[in-house]
C-alpha cells in the first residue's frame, strides 16, 4: 500500500474525528510534506519522535483546516506537471503539493519558481 496515502488519509480522518493530533509513521518525504502543511497553516506543529512524526490538527471556528485531500499521484500510476500546467483548485482555495528537483513545495510556489515535477496531492 502507499505510505503517503495512508499519511493523508490519516490526517484527512484525523479531522473529521475531531482529534487533536494524529501519529503517523516517519520517513524523510512525509516530513517534507508534513513541513509544506505547517508552512501554509493547515496543521499545528510537527514533531519527530522515534520513529513517528506527530501532527498537530487545527482548527478554526470549529471547523477543520483541511476538508479535503486527494492524492494526485499513485504508485501505479504517476502524473508529472510542468509549471505552465499547474492550476488553481477551487478558485484558489486549494493548491498541490509538488516534488520538484529542488524539494517537496506548494504549486504556487513551484510555478513562481519556474519548476515542474511528480503532482503528489491536491489540498482544499
Amino acid at each position: 500500500m502507499d505510505p503517503i496515502a495512508n499519511m493523508l488519509i490519516t490526517i484527512k480522518n484525523g479531522y473529521m474525528a475531531k482529534k487533536q493530533e494524529v501519529v503517523v509513521p516517519y520517513s524523510k518525504f512525509k516530513m517534507e510534506i508534513a513541513k509544506v502543511l505547517e508552512a501554509s497553516k493547515l496543521i499545528g506543529k510537527i514533531a519527530k519522535a522515534d520513529s513517528k512524526i506527530q501532527i498537530e490538527l487545527l482548527y478554526e471556528n470549529k471547523k477543520a483546516k483541511i476538508t479535503e485531500i486527494k492524492r494526485v499521484s499513485k504508485l501505479g500510476l504517476r502524473v508529472y506537471a510542468k509549471s505552465k500546467d499547474i492550476k488553481k483548485i477551487k478558485g484558489g482555495k486549494g493548491f498541490y503539493i509538488i516534488s520538484t528537483p529542488k524539494g517537496v513545495m506548494t504549486g504556487q510556489e513551484a510555478k513562481a519558481k519556474n519548476l515542474g515535477g511528480e503532482v503528489i496531492c491536491q489540498i482544499w
